[in-house]
Formats: C-alpha cells, sequence, structure tokens
C-alpha cells in the first residue's frame, strides 16, 4: 500500500470548481512534483491535504506509523471534528512559500515551539518536565544544524537571509517527524541567488529518502529530484509520470505549451 493515496479529490469554492477530481498515489521515501500554471490549482491541492482547506469531494489515505489510516472521506459524509483536524495534520510538515516564522522567536524557539506544544498533553512531560525540554532543545538543535544553521541558533527571522529563513522553516516542518514533507513554491520568495542553498536541502532530504510533495517552477530542479511529475491545469491532472516523460517528453500538448515558457538551463 502507498504511503499517501488520494482519489478523485475535489475543491469547490462556492460555485468555483478549483480541484476537480485528483488522484494519485505515493510511496514512501518518493518525492512528487507539482506544476502547472497560476491559478491551476496546485496550492489549493496541497491545502486541502493538509486540512488548511476542507476537500469538497473525495478520499485520502496515510499509511503511516500507526499503519493506514483515513483521514477524509466523503463518502462516509461525516464532517471532521477539529481534533480530527490537527491529528490529521501531525502526518503532514508544510513549508509555506513566505517562511511564516514568528518573529519574536528565535530559529531555535521557531523549530522548538510546535514539539513543546505537543509535548505538553503528554503525561510524561509532567512527570520529567526537564528531560522532556531537553530533548526538544536537542532534536531542534540537530535540525537545525541539518540545514546547516547550527550557527543561527539565538538569531530572529529578521537577523536572517530569506534563504536561511526558509532553511529554518523547513527544520520547523521536520519537527513533529511527518510521514510527508509538503513544498509550497519554496523558493519563490527568495533572490536567484538564495534559492540554491534551499534547494540543495531539499535535495539533501529527497536523498534521505524523506516523502516529499512539492509544488515548484524549478523545472530543471524536479527533473533532478523527482519520482513523478504531475502537471495540473484547470483543476485536473493533464498529465503524470517520470521526469524523463512529462518534463523531456511530454505526451500532452498543454504540457509541451506549458514547458515552452521555461528556458532550459
Amino acid at each position: 500500500m502507498a504511503l499517501l493515496e488520494v482519489t478523485n479529490l475535489h475543491k469547490n469554492f462556492d460555485q468555483l470548481q478549483v480541484l476537480k477530481g485528483i488522484s494519485f498515489s505515493l510511496e514512501k521515501g518518493q518525492t512528487l512534483s507539482v506544476i502547472g500554471p497560476s491559478g491551476g490549482g496546485k496550492t489549493t491541492l496541497l491545502r486541502c491535504l493538509n486540512f488548511l482547506e476542507m476537500p469538497t469531494q473525495g478520499k485520502i489515505v496515510i499509511n503511516g506509523q500507526d499503519g493506514p489510516q483515513i483521514l477524509f472521506d466523503s463518502a462516509a459524509g461525516q464532517a471532521l471534528s477539529p481534533a480530527q483536524i490537527r491529528q490529521n495534520r501531525l502526518h503532514f510538515g508544510l513549508v509555506f512559500q513566505n517562511f511564516n516564522l514568528f518573529p519574536q522567536y528565535t530559529a531555535l524557539q521557531n523549530v522548538s515551539l510546535a514539539p513543546r506544544l505537543q509535548a505538553k498533553a503528554n503525561p510524561e512531560y509532567r512527570r520529567d518536565r526537564r528531560a522532556a525540554e531537553q530533548a526538544i532543545q536537542n532534536k531542534s538543535v540537530e535540525l537545525l544544524r541539518r540545514v546547516g544553521l547550527g550557527d543561527k541558533l539565538d538569531f530572529y527571522p529578521h537577523q536572517l537571509s530569506g534563504g536561511q529563513q526558509q532553511r529554518v522553516a523547513i527544520a520547523r516542518a521536520l519537527a513533529l517527524t511527518p510521514d510527508v514533507l509538503f513544498f509550497d513554491e519554496p523558493t519563490s520568495a527568495l533572490d536567484p541567488e538564495l534559492t540554491g542553498e534551499v534547494l540543495n536541502v531539499i535535495r539533501q532530504l529527497a536523498q534521505e529518502d524523506m516523502t516529499m510533495v512539492i509544488v515548484t517552477h524549478e523545472m530543471s530542479f524536479a527533473a533532478a529530484v523527482s519520482d513523478t511529475v504531475l502537471f495540473i491545469d484547470g483543476g485536473v491532472i493533464v498529465e503524470q509520470g517520470p521526469p524523463s516523460q512529462v518534463l523531456g517528453q511530454p505526451r500532452e500538448e498543454r504540457t509541451r505549451q506549458f514547458l515552452r515558457g521555461f528556458q532550459k538551463n
């Protein structure tokens, strides 16, 4: 069974249909890149998978550490409770376009905040708070070192470059050990010279078999790191397959038209 299975996913905003039946599966350790024109539904897809938006129709199944779980199934006809939504989100980490760091917290505090909040609900935290806090601190430091920011632990976001802020955001998304890590155009807010440092971190995660879904406009990067590429336009999957096919020898004219807009490196 695939780690993530998405079946016939729809999302409507009143009368506007943004997603019109998206289906795909993702194996553990694979990287899926989602490409397509602005307004085609890419970001909405990520927001539905992370339950920042509630899908209108379809099914989402995760085969995570606790076995297969149905996170959403419109056929069940039952709305998810706030507690269920919070639980569903624990399976996923999301890295936004614009970092979304808390400006009043240091890099280390930004990374450790969510694990600390989660730990406080655990009886073990109340039994030995000092040990729990130390474990959270150690893991957060290790994550920042992992993204090349071991010397920036006590820096605030305004003291960091855009690329450094995005790497803090990646460490923060990894802090709760998600089953799948989502990236929503992680380099779109960066100057070109800062793009490479963020892409290098994502490339390293791919080599470490982190399961990822990446919405990106970096075609050469998608070709290098992806196991599968989805081309979405108008809320539907126009074409999907290995990058050598979708990006190298696309079968659909709409895909070829879209790719002609990108200068080949």
